[in-house]
């Protein structure tokens, strides 16, 4: 019920993302039950790539922690990672990853790959999926669709 709560936080900030006309992807992070960080696609404000919700949430949770080793938290993610993010959360140490729907096209957790899980690499964390994938699914599904017919995508 937990991965619950802290998703529906999570759909939360991408809501606030697609207000701010930003892909609708929200994360947070928590520690011993409590939210340290929350963060949403920042790309277009920033005209930065790595803006990122995990990131994002990631400079967040280590500068509250005052630590870059995030081995005791959790970061809930509305999308699956991709390589970037992953990457990110493996360098940090992440101690858990839940997201909401797979990404079939850049998903690095479980649908296209697997860092998570990579023992080549020095660092491995556990992965849950499927926590509001309808939800979030949907929310992407409809930026989309809105985007499109705006004419601002094909």
């Amino acid at each position: 019920m937990l991965d619950h709560l802290y998703m529906s936080l999570a759909l939360d900030e991408a809501r606030l993302a697609w207000i701010a006309n930003e892909i609708p992807v929200g994360a947070v992070a928590v520690r011993a039950g409590e939210v340290i960080a929350r963060g949403r696609n920042r790309k277009e404000e920033k005209s930065l790539a790595l803006s990122h919700a995990e990131i994002e949430v990631i400079h967040a949770a280590s500068l509250k922690l005052g630590d870059w080793r995030l081995q005791d938290v959790t970061l809930y993610v509305t999308l699956e990672p991709c390589i970037m993010c992953a990457g990110a959360l493996l360098q940090a140490r992440i101690g858990r990853v839940v997201y909401g729907c797979p990404d079939p096209k850049g998903g690095a957790l479980t649908t296209l790959y697997e860092l998570a899980e990579d023992h080549r690499l020095n660092h491995t964390f556990p992965v849950s999926s499927g926590v509001f994938a309808t939800e979030s699914a949907a929310l992407l599904q409809a930026f989309f669709r809105t985007l499109r017919r705006r004419g601002k995508i094909k």
